[in-house]
């Protein structure tokens, strides 16, 4: 049998996979198996905080004692004591959701899809903070919004600029505890404006909060759905205090978007892998997760720590960085006139990867700015990460200072 040439023109693709971009974050990942290479790009969990043992044994259990359920299809909406579970720790948080309100899904990834798929019409005004995270910038962008940026400072997204930009939005896209790619969180005050702007208008709220369990001091304040945001969906993940591996994660919202958002994921998977979801409740319910975090955070912690020191003992002057208090991540923010895209090749060359920072951005160029992440990398290779990556940003700037500036055209322009 003779099959068609690669070169052979095909039929078209539909008009919306123009829209599609793969990840600038994915396509570092492949720099984390580089051993030449320190990766501060992707947000990856410490792979040996996994429970593997404990996961193991969950696994065991459910084969032996429910075999038939773990290993049939099951409601799209989740097994119902997973959903309970979800319920019972959201309550917990100060939001009033019944089990009946959540949707387990596979990853939170998956809950911004189908919130892209059920909120969003072409043209619709969709409302991000600057910078968000991209996962959520790149599931809207397939359905047609018009993205607009909210400037945001220490304290968060700045209400005025909301208040200027919610009487058209179709939907505003928050992340009110350690943000990806900022690492801020929402103060409180700020969150008690932001709430109340957002509950007097006609927007959705889409709160995204994978990072809100990884606080490394003091528990953060509760987001801007426990302060009265009803027309609010709150989407969470197991990925990042138990393992991604296992694709797991929440929508918890009003009746009437679950259940729109059930039906659209009835026509993407049919349903959440049965076997995961009950091997995660055999663990939830052997205090695995709750076990864990308090390691976990400390690795975290230590880690946030050597960041920050090598930071302030290597970075030159005119650089400046956000501290975060949980979550994964640090912003740096460069001296006008630099660009992290273009050192980007220049730094992996000196063994140091990280993620341009005007990926993350909608609205303005940031080109001065990147992401570094120190959630999988241990504390001596980061500090040494920073000292390479502080001495090319030192010698970047000194090029740039000692660059002649060109001398004015003497040409008439009249």
């Amino acid at each position: 049998m003779t099959f068609p040439s690669t070169q052979s023109k095909l039929p078209p693709l539909a008009q919306r996979a123009e829209r599609l971009r793969s990840s600038a974050i994915r396509d570092l990942l492949h720099l984390a198996e580089r051993a030449d290479v320190v990766s501060l790009a992707g947000g990856l969990p410490d792979a040996a905080s996994f429970p593997a043992e404990a996961l193991r044994e969950a696994a065991d259990r459910v084969l032996r004692e429910r075999p038939r359920a773990a290993l049939q299809y099951g409601p799209t909406e989740g097994i119902a004591p997973l959903r309970e579970w979800v319920a019972t720790s959201l309550r917990t948080q100060g939001m009033d959701f019944t089990p009946a309100q959540v949707l387990i899904t596979s990853g939170s990834q998956q809950g911004l899809d189908l919130l892209g798929k059920v909120l969003i019409d072409p043209g619709s005004p969709v409302l991000v903070e600057r910078p968000s995270y991209l996962g959520a910038l790149q599931a809207f962008a397939l359905y047609g919004p018009h993205l607009v940026g909210i400037e945001a400072d220490d304290d968060g997204p700045l209400p005025e600029q909301l208040a200027a930009a919610l009487p058209r939005a179709r939907m505003a896209y928050l992340q009110p505890r350690f943000s990806n790619p900022a690492g801020r969180s929402i103060a409180t005050a700020r969150a008690d404006a932001l709430a109340a702007q957002l509950a007097a208008s006609d927007a959705w709220l889409v709160e995204d909060d994978p990072y809100g369990e990884l606080w490394f001091d003091t528990p953060p304040a509760p987001g801007l759905i426990a302060r009265g945001v009803a027309q609010g969906a709150h989407l969470g993940t197991f990925s990042k205090v138990l393992a991604p591996g296992l694709r797991l994660g929440w929508i918890a919202g009003p009746q009437v978007l679950i259940d729109k958002l059930a039906q659209a994921k009835q026509a993407a998977d049919l349903q959440t892998a049965s076997f995961n979801q009950w091997v995660l409740l055999q663990a939830l319910q052997a205090g695995v997760i709750e076990r864990g975090l308090p390691g976990l955070r400390s690795i975290y912690r230590t880690r946030r720590d050597a960041m920050l020191q090598a930071l302030a003992d290597h970075m030159p002057a005119g650089v400046s960085w956000t501290r975060p208090a949980g979550g994964l991540f640090v912003w740096l923010t460069l001296p006008t006139g630099m660009d992290a895209a273009s050192l980007l090749p220049q730094a992996v060359a000196r063994g140091v990867a990280y993620v341009p920072g005007d990926t993350f951005n909608v609205g303005a160029a940031a080109p001065n700015t990147l992401r570094l992440s120190f959630s999988n990398v241990e504390a001596g290779i980061l500090r040494d990460a920073i000292a390479r990556l502080g001495l090319l940003l030192r010698q970047a700037l000194e090029l740039e200072q000692t660059r002649p500036v060109p001398a004015p055209s003497l040409t008439p322009t009249a």
